[in-house]
């Protein structure tokens, strides 16, 4: 009877753990490269939304350009759009019928419905710019830009090519984190419920929550690398087709330009600029360049004199030409390749340069959590010490 109070009760045999012994694949091998290159970019798309301060950058500049545009042609507008257009609503119906284009403008031709779709157009670029609901505001801005470039498809250009695309690109993205007043909102909302216990939610609805914002990441990750590729094709496409042309290779293109009457506002300016050959050819050589290199430039610290050639292109482009909507859509578009912390530094920047110059400066706000900023979307996955156990802030 004592031996058997004594037994012991047999435990289960518990198998080593052998993954310390599993050899990792050599990263110098191809396949290794291929898994380390492969996480890295998964991380990338996954990890966190990347540009938030560019794609507000392009945010704020399609909605100011798009409402400058039509406060231009404000005058105008029943000739381009409206009822008094000679390409009038019937015509433009039998034209979507064959190419797939619709415009709201079409649904009546009452003058009542156009004024109220002009005067509705207006308030979602100013919505836009200022990033009032900028999910939905997206989206309104997209059909504005979309309805109004389809009604006078033939009056368009480069520059409302390249802001329709980015119109409907920007509505994939996150562009409203910064600089707008859904992030003011996010922010004093986060601020007061700083001192309110948190909800602890259910292993499903954290689930669901934290795939919700891994499928926003990527969407939006996704949507700046299309922005970022067709910036990049539309430089290096230009480029190579002057490399064709024999104007361009002997370097006579700008003189030819330059002496079109219909794109000279400034004729004087543009016949001294002409009387100096060289000059012209030298910059008809480096536009060139700098365009074809520009694909290629993009990974390196090359990239900041680039942009400030193309900035300094695009701004003789709209004095010189008198094509201001398509130089400051190619600006804007030429913002999504600078860094977040270039943008971060912005403020401060401004700042000190009122200081230096006695300038009156709002004080800083009490209470805000230094740490987020304006929408700040901290990493996924990084755990919140404050929430409860099993909790991780994704968004």
């Amino acid at each position: 009877m004592g031996s058997e109070h004594n037994r012991e009760v047999p435990v289960r045999a518990v198998e080593p753990d052998r993954s310390a012994d599993r050899k990792p694949l050599p990263t110098g091998t191809v396949s290794g490269r291929l898994l380390t290159w492969a996480g890295a970019l998964w991380a990338l798309v996954t990890g966190r939304p990347v540009s938030l301060y560019a794609l507000s950058v392009l945010r704020m500049g399609y909605g100011s350009l798009y409402l400058v545009f039509l406060l231009r042609e404000f005058p105008h507008r029943h000739e381009i759009w409206g009822p008094g257009s000679p390409w009038t609503p019937a015509l433009a119906a039998q034209l979507f019928d064959q190419t797939g284009w619709y415009s709201v403008l079409i649904l009546s031709d009452s003058p009542v419905y156009f004024e109220l779709c002009y005067a509705l157009a207006l308030v979602m670029c100013a919505l836009f710019v200022l990033g009032w609901r900028t999910r939905a505001t997206s989206v309104l801005f997209a059909v504005v830009v979309t309805s109004f470039h389809a009604r006078a498809i033939f009056m368009t250009d480069g520059g409302d090519n390249l802001i329709l695309l980015m119109a409907l690109y920007l509505v994939l993205t996150c562009c409203g984190r910064r600089w707008s007043l859904d992030a003011r909102r996010r922010r004093r909302e986060a601020d007061r419920t700083d001192s309110v216990p948190q909800r602890v939610r259910k292993p499903f609805a954290r689930q669901l929550r934290a795939a919700r914002v891994t499928m926003t990441t990527v969407v939006h990750n996704c949507a700046v690398f299309v922005i970022a590729a067709q910036v990049c094709f539309l430089y290096g496409s230009a480029g190579l087709y002057k490399v064709q042309g024999s104007f361009w290779s002997d370097g006579t293109a700008l003189h030819y330009v330059l002496n079109l009457e219909l794109f000279q506002p400034w004729p004087v300016l543009s016949h001294v600029l002409d009387q100096y050959p060289i000059v012209i050819a030298a910059v008809g050589y480096l536009t060139v360049l700098t365009q074809v290199a520009f694909p290629f430039v993009l990974f390196g610290r090359l990239k900041y004199p680039v942009l400030v050639v193309l900035l300094s292109m695009h701004v003789g482009i709209a004095v010189l030409l008198g094509l201001p909507l398509f130089s400051g859509a190619m600006i804007v578009a030429d913002a999504v390749f600078l860094p977040d912390r270039f943008y971060a530094v912005l403020p401060r920047l401004v700042r000190h340069a009122a200081l230096h110059f006695g300038l009156p400066l709002p004080a800083p706000r009490q209470g805000t959590r230094q740490a987020t900023g304006l929408g700040t979307v901290p990493p996924q996955g990084v755990r919140d010490h404050s929430a409860p156990s099993g909790l991780t802030v994704t968004e």
